[in-house]
């Protein structure tokens, strides 16, 4: 009977993750040229960065330094104009044919969205204009939450409403490259994760920032019980801001892993990027390239303050595989921190589908309420 459900479960699971046929496999590119504007740059001046040479070896150099400066990599200017802006809630689906009746769904309905100058700049002005659609709550307790990767911009809102019920207001934000940031050239956040090295690291870099600025913004509105909920990709962005900003005292991570080259490399719905990046590069070289981004290396930094954290992962995951999950846990446990963890009896794509969303739901609404009353 074990083995029978198992079996289902990945059959549905991979049923649900060849439901977007519109993935594009795109060549490997250094991009190098995203780094021009990074800090860390151990003497070179402001818009250096090779175009030829030994590529990878520049990348891979500027990845130990950002890991022994990420202060400095992570750090911002506070934007100055914050402003909430009221307009026309659109679904902006990343599938090849969106569903017409959630369109029609939300169509005419208002809500209102934070919209700032991303202090991070990209040569996609939709990019640079950051997007968070708020849910007030009385009171000072608030969260961010990230999304996952390729949502529109529905999800979670359903989420949102119940944590506005528990007297928590929440800021869902707009990753970089998705809904309302997506480039006209592009029809899914192919730009957040992809086989460009340079990009995949810039654009961590700009989500981890627009969540400290809108924690900023938070501050300013009087909301000082501050937290984050990030899921999947956004778990990723979600661990990163946490360990570089004291604010964050409550963290909900749902699906958490310790190296985003792994998940790239063996996950089932970005076996896309691999084929791109497979005949270039190796999975041991990739881990190098990227562990600027990866949580494996900011425990040290997460350990700073005290917190309490919430660790969600799903037992037949096939995009973050569970033992991945479980090296992230191992280093929670390692280093001391306070954490609970909960295993779902499903998949990464299948925890949003009944009953299992549900169930995450509530572990997640349950936790951000008894740890803001602690924390």
């Amino acid at each position: 009977m074990p083995f029978r459900y198992q079996q289902w479960m990945y059959d549905w699971e991979t049923k649900l993750t060849s439901v977007d046929n519109n993935r594009v496999v795109r060549p490997m590119e250094w991009g190098t040229e995203w780094a021009r504007d990074w800090p860390c740059r151990n003497g070179f001046s402001a818009g250096h960065a090779p175009l030829s040479g030994d590529m990878e070896r520049f990348l891979g150099e500027y990845n130990q330094r950002i890991v022994q400066s990420s202060d400095e990599f992570y750090s911002y200017s506070t934007p100055a104009d914050f402003r909430l802006e009221r307009r026309e809630i659109q679904v902006f689906s990343t599938r090849e044919v969106p569903d017409p009746k959630l369109e029609a769904k939300v169509g005419g309905t208002h809500a209102d969205f934070l919209r700032f100058t991303s202090p991070v700049r990209t040569p996609y002005d939709e990019n640079n204009l950051v997007n968070a659609r708020w849910f007030p709550s009385r009171g000072r307790r608030a969260i961010v939450l990230l999304p996952h990767w390729n949502s529109d911009a529905l999800a979670y809102t359903g989420l949102c409403r119940v944590l506005n019920l528990l007297g928590i207001a929440v800021l869902r934000l707009s990753m970089p490259y998705h809904d309302i940031r997506m480039p006209a050239d592009t029809h899914r956040a192919d730009y957040a994760v992809s086989a460009n090295i340079g990009r995949t690291l810039d654009a961590c870099r700009q989500a981890v920032i627009d969540v400290r600025c809108c924690l900023d913004w938070l501050d300013q509105q009087g909301y000082n019980r501050l937290g984050i909920l990030g899921t999947s990709l956004g778990s990723c962005y979600a661990f990163l801001a946490t360990a570089h900003d004291p604010r964050i005292r409550v963290a909900a991570f749902n699906h958490a892993a310790t190296y985003v080259a792994d998940v790239v490399w063996h996950g089932q719905s970005t076996r896309h990027i691999r084929q791109g990046l497979e005949t270039q590069i190796d999975l041991e070289r990739l881990r190098s390239l990227w562990s600027g981004i990866s949580p494996i290396s900011y425990f040290k930094q997460f350990s700073r303050w005290p917190r309490k954290s919430l660790l969600i992962y799903a037992k037949y995951d096939l995009t973050f595989l569970p033992e991945f999950s479980r090296d992230a846990v191992r280093e929670f446990e390692a280093h001391g921190l306070d954490h609970k963890v909960v295993v779902l009896p499903c998949g990464h794509y299948t925890t949003g589908e009944t009953p299992y969303k549900y169930m995450d739901g509530w572990q997640l609404a349950s936790f951000m309420r008894t740890a803001f009353e602690t924390a």
